[in-house]
């Protein structure tokens, strides 16, 4: 009977991984391996099952309590788990993003999520958009490798 049931749970483990990996394919057909883009349709814990079963790396901050230039950088640092030496600044961003990374090897792929970017006169449009482009430089940096990264936003 102990077999039986190892063989039953085996089976189903076996069956599962498919069935995930589908599921992350299909909620990602119409993204491109490399691009920033809203988030819109998309739930966050979506996106981390899809990253899970595909075996990528899943990114998230938080980005709701930052309101400048400054708390948006604190804030992805701390939730991504950036090295103590970090510059804080968007140069060090795409750094921190690329480079060792890179030199750690073979990277199976990437699907981050910025929530919340601020929206305000501390962190206006400007700031908005360097942000992104640095996720997009980014994006551009491993798509150059044929690594998917994928990256999606909402404002606050």
């Amino acid at each position: 009977m102990k077999r039986d049931l190892f063989l039953t749970i085996e089976k189903d483990a076996e069956m599962d991984t498919p069935l995930r990996q589908d599921f992350a394919e299909t909620l990602l057909k119409g993204v491109r391996s490399n691009i920033v883009q809203s988030i819109r349709a998309f739930r966050v814990q979506d996106l981390q099952d899809a990253g899970r079963s595909l075996g990528q790396h899943f990114l998230y901050a938080n980005l709701a309590t930052a309101q400048s230039k400054q708390d948006v950088l604190d804030a992805i640092a701390q939730q991504f788990m950036f090295p103590a030496h970090f510059g804080k600044n968007f140069d060090a961003l795409y750094d921190c993003m690329t480079d060792p990374l890179h030199k750690s090897g073979p990277q199976p792929g990437f699907i981050v999520v910025l929530e919340h970017i601020p929206a305000n006169g501390k962190f206006d449009k400007e700031a908005r958009e360097q942000l992104l482009d640095v996720f997009r430089d980014t994006a551009d940096y491993w798509a150059d490798r044929k690594v998917p990264f994928r990256c999606f936003y909402s404002f606050l």
